[in-house]
Order: C-alpha cells, then sequence, then structure tokens
C-alpha cells in the first residue's frame, strides 16, 4: 500500500512538475512567440515573462526579431550581350511581423531568397558585360525593392542586398585582362608623352626666361656703358672749355702773347728735332724763311721774356 502511494505522489509531482512548464514562458529579447489555442492563433508572446493555460495554449512558432543575413545561392546569369556570369549575393531581412511571417507564407527565407535570385536574373538580362560591374548600387536598390514589395504580406522588411561575386567565363576574364593591360598600357603612354610634352614646354619657357633676363641686363650694362661715357665726355668737354677759357684769360693778359708765340716755337722745334733724330732722311720745309722766322721770333720772344717788364720792376 505505501508502494502504490509512493508511486501516485511521485506521478501528481511529475504532473505538477510538467503543469508548470507549461504555464510559464519566458521569452527572450529580440523574440516573438506565437500562441495558439486549441490550434488557433491566440497572441503574440514578445520579450519578457508570460502565463499560458497548460495543454490549452501552445508555442507553435517562434521567431527572432533580429536582423538576419540570408546568403543567396550562386546562380548562372545571361547578360544582354549573351555572356553567361554566374552571380551570388547576401540578403538582409528583418521580421517585423510575427503573425504574418507564421501564417502569411511557409518559409520567408527561402522564398525571399528566390525572389531574390529571380529578380538578379532579370536585372543582369538588361545589362551588358561591362556594365554589370559599375551598376552594383542600381543592381541592389532594384532587388531590394522588388523582394521588399513582394515580402510585405510575409510580415518581412528587406533591409539591403549586397551582390558578392560576378565570375564570367574563363575567355571572357583573359579578354577583360588583355583589355585592361591594353588600357594601362596606353593611359602609361599617354602619362608619359604628356610628361615629355610638359617637360619641354617648361624647358622652353627656361630659355625665354633666360634670354629675356639675359637682354634686360645687356640693355642695362649698354645704357650704364652709354651714360658712363656721356658723363665722361661731358666732363672732359667742361675741362677742356675751363682750359680754354683759362689760356684766354692767360693770353689776355700782359705778356701772354709772347709766352703763346715762345710755345709755338719751342713745340716746333722740339718737333723738328725729333724728326731728325727718327729718321735717316729729313725733310725740309720749301719756306725756310718761314722756319727761321719762327726761330728768331722764338728767340727774340726769350730775349724779351728774359729782361723784366716795366710794371714788374716796379
Amino acid at each position: 500500500m505505501d508502494y502504490i502511494l509512493t508511486i501516485i505522489l511521485v506521478g501528481i509531482s511529475l504532473f505538477a512538475l510538467i503543469v508548470f512548464f507549461k504555464t510559464i514562458r519566458i521569452v527572450p529579447q529580440k523574440q516573438a512567440y506565437i500562441i495558439e489555442r486549441l490550434g488557433k492563433y491566440s497572441k503574440t508572446l514578445e520579450a519578457g515573462f508570460h502565463i499560458l493555460f497548460p495543454f490549452i495554449d501552445k508555442v507553435a512558432y517562434r521567431h527572432t526579431l533580429k536582423e538576419q543575413a540570408v546568403d543567396v545561392a550562386p546562380q548562372q546569369c545571361i547578360t544582354r550581350d549573351n555572356i553567361a556570369v554566374e552571380v551570388d549575393g547576401i540578403l538582409y531581412m528583418q521580421v517585423v511581423d510575427p503573425k504574418k511571417a507564421s501564417y502569411g507564407i511557409n518559409n520567408y527565407q527561402f522564398a525571399s531568397a528566390q525572389l531574390a535570385q529571380t529578380t538578379m536574373r532579370s536585372v543582369m538580362g538588361k545589362l551588358e558585360l561591362d556594365k554589370t560591374f559599375e551598376e552594383r548600387e542600381n543592381i541592389n536598390s532594384v532587388i531590394v525593392d522588388a523582394v521588399d514589395k513582394a515580402s510585405d504580406p510575409w510580415g518581412v522588411k528587406v533591409t539591403r542586398y549586397e551582390v558578392k561575386n560576378i565570375m564570367p567565363p574563363q575567355s571572357i576574364k583573359d579578354a577583360m585582362e588583355k583589355q585592361m593591360r591594353a588600357e594601362r598600357e596606353k593611359r602609361a603612354t599617354i602619362a608619359e608623352s604628356e610628361g615629355d610634352r610638359q617637360a619641354k614646354i617648361n624647358r622652353a619657357e627656361g630659355d625665354r626666361q633666360e634670354m629675356i633676363a639675359r637682354s634686360e641686363g645687356e640693355k642695362q650694362r649698354r645704357i650704364n656703358e652709354a651714360e658712363g661715357r656721356a658723363v665722361e665726355i661731358l666732363r672732359v668737354a667742361e675741362a677742356t672749355a675751363n682750359g680754354i677759357r683759362e689760356i684766354a684769360k692767360a693770353i689776355n693778359e700782359e705778356g701772354g702773347i709772347n709766352a703763346v708765340n715762345l710755345r709755338i716755337a719751342e713745340q716746333y722745334l722740339d718737333e723738328f728735332g725729333k724728326l731728325a733724330k727718327t729718321n735717316n732722311s729729313i725733310i725740309i720745309p720749301t719756306n725756310l724763311a718761314d722756319i727761321a722766322g719762327v726761330i728768331k721770333a722764338a728767340t727774340s720772344v726769350i730775349k724779351d721774356q728774359s729782361v723784366p717788364q716795366t710794371g714788374e720792376a716796379a
């Protein structure tokens, strides 16, 4: 009897424990539970502590409210210029209505990924291969708009889509590599020619500036020399004029004319004597009387100069 009673007590304890766990529900942060009562939607439990009716209420679905990253498998797409490329990507979405996510579609992640693939094929078919690498942002935007619009009844918000890889065939890769190499060589040749052209322009400009500087220096040098010569001529002219004035003044003084005649006679005889010393032959003037007259005039001048003037004795 005691053994049966013990079994009954243990059974009641287990039942109470099961009822307790069926009654209490603790929902973690950023999650939502869908509760069905007798197989029908009852309510949505958000984060926190909740009490349910055991054996009547059941947690039918559990959803995370965090943003989810869904990998979109690689697929073959045909571009506008009939090139088969392999494209894959990643889709970001978030559950905003747990009830719609539970009852709107069977698997919203799978459905969204499939829709992203079909939209990708449609978009790639409108672009040429060269444009597909340039239009990544446009491709992403088109896919996000299409999937977000379709997933609205599912209670899912598509935040963004990113194309990961666009893989053309190997032959196309080789052709593109050759094209890029040719383009780089072209740019290098253009850059080299532009550099050489600029260097020549710089050298020509430098030579031009040098010639201008030299001409300006030569011009200034000649101006300075001309000004120096002008000043020199002016100084010589002034000195000559002053000398002439002094000579004229001396001539007009008493005995001045005699001094002039004496000086002329001395210079005449001196030059004539030099001529006789330097040459074997002597040139005799045709009018010797003039020479004698000059000598006589010079002698008389010397004599007159040796005699004191009347005014000087006084």
